[in-house]
């Protein structure tokens, strides 16, 4: 083999900040704090803090390969450790604070993170798994007083460093720089662990033109939570660029959120479907209101978007709303319709064929479907389960030998979803493998449900799945049978339920029937209850009815 005569040059985190450094000084990032009040500084400070923060880490004893978490808003301050972790070598892990607190616990246990950086706010959920994970010390983010006895004060663990004695660390691409654990949707919460190169490749490729079309010109919100997946990598593609940058903080409100755009003069954000269906029912409700005409963009991601407000968005306030698709195992963007100029050329009603779909696949992102009689043409009729393979694809779970099942043979992963791909190349996702509730971008998961509603005394079974609603999308709808000669109402059940599972988990309706329809092998058949109930619309309050009195309505 004949070896090209190029540099070695490490695709790492801290290559990306040496370039804000150097370049973006000037650049400003914007956060919205918890009492509302705007905080502002330039690209300079925040690297000056970074710098702070790595070294701050370091005299905390964190080491190459240490686990880092994080639970936190999406804030600068988190902005700050996204770098500052992943430049000294550790592992940045970002904690879903909407986690029950048993899966919270053993993320954090599974993960062995060693210092634990945590919003004030967000102090109450912190005490709810403290004694049970092996976090060695605790950083208290946005303190407003005195932290409570044994913990650390961000500001004043920061003030104690000079930055002058940081040096950018030579790292390997291929060392882990973070991690995410996937919701526990089908059993216990699953790791992926993310290389510095992943993390650099999805990046570039994510800003691509055909995809985000995003440059230094650019003023990005990311509305989806800094812990759903890197906050699907965009703090990382933003400072890469050089764009600016404006954070929510924790207020993600429809008024604040159109608020924040037209101040700061939002052009790109993303989020779930659920956060744009409260903004575009606030516009509806106040035409003129406020001036949005910056936005020229709106990802969506996590669940997919209503055609009714992809056009409404569109023909009522000219914003443009696409789909992207991704996993915590794709960190996370692999698909994305969005700005494709080929697209934008087709008359209006054939772009929002294409913008009702998952996308294409970026750069380097190769995908293929395949069902029981093997891979699937791309006819955009044959519907096989999707199966991806990428740079910044995971290729195992982290210290989960038995995760091996969700890859193929050849080293794909197998995605569980079940979709049809267009000669083209454009994805349709038609369901799920395995049965998930996918309330306002949140996943929920069905099994566990059914297996603590089950636990009641009077429950012989039952089987949730997802019914629609009018903001979130989808509810929780839970179908059960009780044993003979019981009863139970729905208040019972959900007060049976609320120890176990966060409200949101809760199911908004329970259908009663005498039996559960099964599979020739005595599984639950859900295709029928999706079928008979799915359409079912949740509008508000805790419902129970008969399935005969629900057919009459």
């Amino acid at each position: 083999m004949l070896r090209g005569l190029m540099m070695e040059y490490q695709l790492t985190i801290p290559a990306m900040l040496r370039r804000a450094e150097t370049l973006y000084g000037h650049k400003e990032i914007v956060t919205r704090l918890p009492d509302k009040r705007l905080h502002r500084y330039p690209y300079s400070e925040m690297i000056r803090r970074t710098k702070q923060l790595a070294l701050a880490l370091r005299r905390l004893g964190v080491g190459e390969g240490d686990r880092v978490a994080t639970l936190c808003w999406n804030h600068s301050q988190h902005l700050e450790a996204y770098f500052a972790i992943p430049s000294i070598g550790a592992v940045l892990h970002t904690l879903n604070l909407r986690l029950p607190p048993d899966d919270l616990a053993y993320v954090i246990d599974h993960a062995g993170d060693r210092v634990l950086l945590v919003d004030e706010i967000l102090l109450p959920v912190y005490e709810r798994v403290r004694g049970r994970i092996p976090v060695e010390r605790v950083i208290v983010v946005g303190a407003r007083g005195a932290v409570p006895e044994g913990m650390l004060d961000y500001e004043q663990v920061l003030a104690a460093e000079d930055p002058t004695g940081f040096t950018y660390s030579e790292l390997d691409e291929r060392q882990a720089a973070a991690m995410c654990y996937t919701s526990g949707t089908t059993g216990r919460p699953k790791g992926v662990l993310y290389s510095h190169r992943a993390i650099v490749l999805h990046s570039i490729c994510s800003a691509l033109p055909d995809a985000a079309a995003l440059s230094e010109a650019d003023v990005v919100m990311p509305v989806v939570p800094m812990f759903h997946v890197n906050a699907w990598g965009l703090p990382f593609t933003a400072t890469l660029l050089g764009c600016t940058q404006v954070f929510p903080g924790p207020h993600l409100d429809p008024a604040s959120l159109a608020d924040l755009i037209q101040a700061e003069r939002v052009t790109f954000t993303c989020g779930v479907p659920t956060l744009w269906l409260g903004l575009l029912q606030l516009l509806d409700k106040q035409p003129g209101a406020y001036d949005l005409s910056s936005l020229r963009a709106v990802a969506v991601g996590g669940q997919s978007a209503p055609l009714a407000m992809i056009k409404g968005f569109q023909e009522r306030h000219g914003i443009h709303v696409y789909h992207g698709w991704g996993m915590t195992e794709t960190t996370p963007i692999g698909l994305i319709v969005g700005q494709n100029r080929d697209l934008l050329a087709l008359p209006m009603e054939e772009q929002y064929e294409y913008r009702a779909t998952a996308g294409r696949p970026l750069p380097f992102f190769e995908i293929r479907a395949r069902n029981d009689e093997g891979l699937v043409p791309w006819d955009g009729e044959t519907m096989g389960e999707l199966e991806v393979r990428s740079p910044w694809v995971a290729s195992a779970y982290y210290n989960l030998p038995e995760g091996a099942e969700a890859f193929t043979s050849d080293g794909w992963l197998r995605t569980g979803d079940i979709v049809t791909i267009d000669p083209h190349g454009w994805v349709q996702i038609q369901d799920r493998a395995k049965d998930v509730v996918k309330s306002g971008g949140e996943w929920i998961s069905s099994v566990r449900l059914e297996n603590a509603i089950m636990a009641h005394p009077a429950v012989a079974e039952a089987a949730v799945i997802p019914a629609r609603h009018p903001k979130w999308i989808e509810r929780p709808v839970a179908v059960v049978a009780l044993k003979e000669g019981t009863q139970a109402t729905p208040e019972e059940l959900a007060e049976f339920l609320a120890p176990q599972f966060p409200t949101w988990w809760l199911p908004d309706a329970y259908i009663f029937v005498t039996e559960i329809p099964k599979t020739s092998t005595g599984k639950f058949l859900k295709l029928a209850l999706r079928e008979r109930y799915g359409n079912y619309l949740v509008e508000s309050g805790l419902v129970g009815m008969s399935a005969g009195e629900l057919s009459q309505g």
